[in-house]
């Protein structure tokens, strides 16, 4: 139902409520203060700008009874706009201006009650009602399409300063500390960056990890990419956070070592983007990358990395397949015990003996020895190369 207009009885009714106007804005000022301390503390609009909108709005309304035709509900609109760009919470805001309302439907009752007028009463109780129902159907509409075009402005400004992060796009003190403000995260704190690959275009490998990050007191920020879900985590401490990220990924996720520091944020990316390629596809599991000035060394520089490994570790790969996967498990168990057969033989379950049989089938076939410190240094880097980048190396073997 949509008010069209006074009939005679109420605009007649309505003049002489006009002359009330003045006594019925302080009324009106006066209640919103007692009843709504939002309101009374001037958390969003000053007393004086209380006062200047409920005499606005009381004579909006009763010019409106007054007059035929449907009336200009510009006000509302307007009014609905600023409080929401003021960060006003909307059920105060309908709440106050149905007691402006109230007051006015009160003083109609009391005008009509000598003469006992109830079918006059009734007529302008529905119009009052109504007009106060398309009112605050505009007012709300235009609160809520504010509120949405805030909400889109602040989180395009959040994914564009979470890019920026990634993507070491920082390069003042200064634009960090603007980014640590607005993505309330600690300018100098310590966290760790997670990559985790997506089940498919537009979904999230880790559902609400923000919030449930949160509920854990850790801040942090996160970008979707087809590919990737990734995330800036400030830590209070590294477990936890870890243990959440372990419930039921769905898909493959690296994270970064801890570090101090916003402006390392792009390079603890690429670093948990290795570790995520470190795992098989198609698994669900969490792995981080344990820095080492090797392995960061390794990380640093992908291509050529994946170059030595596959210069040094070529005629292994080009073995068959399964010849070729147990001396990598051998030489790479070896390295893990610090050159001891015994314990070599424990990680891959078989006699000593076995072991300095592979290990002797490793050296004929590299052309290197076991002995040699620096074979053994390009040999544990060639290790972990493949580690992180097996594809890669494969791939440039294969290339020639």
């Amino acid at each position: 139902m949509r008010y069209t207009g006074a009939e005679p009885e109420v605009a007649e009714l309505a003049a002489r409520v006009w002359s009330r106007l003045p006594e019925l804005t302080r009324t009106t000022y006066e209640l919103i203060l007692d009843d709504m301390p939002v309101y009374r503390e001037q958390r969003f609009v000053t007393h004086e700008q209380l006062l200047a909108s409920c005499r606005d709005n009381l004579q909006f309304l009763v010019r409106s009874l007054q007059e035929t035709g449907a009336p200009d509900l510009s006000k509302a609109r307007a009014t609905g706009r600023q409080r929401a760009l003021l960060g006003a919470p909307l059920p105060e805001l309908l709440t106050a201006f149905r007691i402006g309302f109230t007051g006015v439907w009160r003083c109609c009752v009391e005008l009509t009650a000598p003469a006992q007028d109830l079918a006059t009463l009734v007529s302008v109780t529905t119009s009052i009602w109504t007009l106060m129902d398309d009112y605050l159907e505009e007012l709300t509409t235009t609160y809520r399409e504010t509120m949405a075009e805030i909400s889109r402005t602040q989180q395009n400004r959040r994914l564009a300063l979470v890019e920026a992060l990634f993507a070491g796009r920082t390069a003042t003190e200064g634009t960090l500390w603007d980014i640590a403000r607005m993505l309330d995260l600690p300018l100098d704190g310590t966290f760790v960056v997670v990559a985790a690959e997506t089940p498919g275009l537009g979904q999230e490998s880790l559902p609400l990890i923000e919030h449930r990050l949160l509920r854990q007191h850790h801040a942090s920020a996160w970008r979707l990419t087809p590919e990737l879900q990734v995330g800036v985590v400030s830590l209070r401490e590294p477990e936890p956070v870890l243990a959440l990220l372990r419930e039921q990924p769905r898909g493959r996720v690296g994270v970064s070592p801890v570090f101090t520091g916003l402006g390392e944020t792009a390079r603890a990316l690429h670093l948990a983007r290795v570790a995520l390629s470190s795992v098989d596809p198609g698994a669900r599991e969490v792995v981080q990358f344990h820095e080492s000035p090797l392995a960061g060394l390794v990380a640093s520089d992908p291509e050529a990395s994946a170059q030595l490994a596959g210069q040094v570790l070529r005629p292994i790969l080009e073995l068959p397949g399964e010849e070729s996967n147990v001396l990598l498990l051998t030489l790479r168990a070896w390295f893990e015990s610090q050159g001891s057969t015994k314990l070599t033989a424990e990680r891959v379950f078989c006699h000593p003996n076995t072991v300095r049989h592979r290990l002797k089938r490793i050296t004929d076939v590299l052309g290197r020895s076991l002995g040699d410190p620096a074979d053994i240094a390009e040999l544990g880097t060639a290790l972990r190369a493949l580690a992180m980048f097996g594809e890669s190396t494969r791939r440039a073997v294969r290339g020639g």
